[in-house]
């Protein structure tokens, strides 16, 4: 009992960070409607800028989010200024063809830059430390990495369904034509949401690096977990997402203690079955 116990928690802690991954996916497609492929690759872009601080300045990971965070925000609105604004309302095909090419793009600059092995963020004794909750034990890492993932889901939540920020937001995602009647310029307002999905994408980053090694083909794997909990969770639902990736966050600690490979599939297969049951999605896109 308390190995299930210890598991069940265990999956809910990671599948808070595989829904912080997918919050940026949720919200490019819930304002943009536009699949970002890149969106992976973006988050170990997040990693190794983290990296790269942490070295240039002698700092902690956490310390390195002080200029991480701005420095991904501006790479999001630049982003979405110079290249994604053309294909935004061009059907799906040019986004995924554009978006594409930027992940290969990504991949090579990062091998280039990097080399092809693998590192990770030293984060010192909080890595290794935890706590005994009758019986089972919990780490204080993956612990502080959910409270961070809900913190940042219920500060997203509020922004985008009460304020003013979020009222455009979803006018712009509903009709971006007379969004523009009214005063919302939609292209700069698209490059403000990249910004903020980078800056959550450099969050998400920090906790992914400390957790596991990262290296430039890593990508794919995240936007693989990123997609699965936002499309379990229910396409455009901010805390569907958060339900989806702890759905597979669960299922797969639970395949692993079964034999340490199946974790992986496991969490797939949950997420097939889950959407042959239900093509919705766990939760329907919320109608305003």
């Amino acid at each position: 009992m308390l190995i299930a116990l210890e598991t069940l928690i265990g999956g809910l802690m990671l599948g808070a960070l595989y829904a912080l991954f997918g919050l940026g996916l949720s919200l490019s497609l819930g304002v943009m409607r536009m699949i970002n492929i890149a969106h992976g690759d973006l988050i170990v872009l997040g990693a190794y800028l983290c990296s790269v601080v942490m070295q240039m300045f002698g700092i902690g990971p956490f310390l390195s989010l002080m200029l991480v965070v701005p420095l991904m925000f501006v790479i999001g609105m630049l982003l979405q200024s110079l290249l994604l604004n053309r294909v935004v309302g061009q059907g799906t095909l040019s986004p995924l063809l554009l978006t594409f090419g930027l992940s290969i793009v990504l991949q090579n600059f990062l091998q280039e830059t990097f080399s092809a092995d693998t590192r990770s963020l030293q984060a010192g004794d909080i890595a290794l430390r935890g706590f005994d909750l009758g019986g089972v034990s919990i780490g204080l890492l993956p612990l502080l990495s959910t409270v961070v993932s809900v913190i940042i889901f219920a500060g997203t939540s509020w922004l985008i369904n009460g304020s003013h920020l979020g009222r455009q937001a979803r006018a712009v995602a509903d009709d971006p034509a007379t969004a523009r009647l009214v005063g919302v310029d939609d292209r700069n307002f698209y490059a403000l949401i990249t910004g903020f999905i980078l800056a959550v994408i450099a969050m998400a980053a920090v906790l992914y690096g400390i957790r596991t090694p990262f290296a430039p083909t890593s990508g794919p794997e995240r936007l693989l977990y990123s997609f699965e909990a936002v499309v379990l969770g229910g396409l455009g639902n901010i805390w569907g997402t958060f339900i989806g990736g702890v759905v597979i966050g669960v299922a797969q600690l639970f395949g692993a203690k079964i034999s340490s490979g199946l974790g992986p599939f496991f969490g797939h297969l949950v997420f097939l079955v889950a959407l042959l049951a239900r093509p919705e999605g766990l939760f329907r896109r919320i109608q305003r």
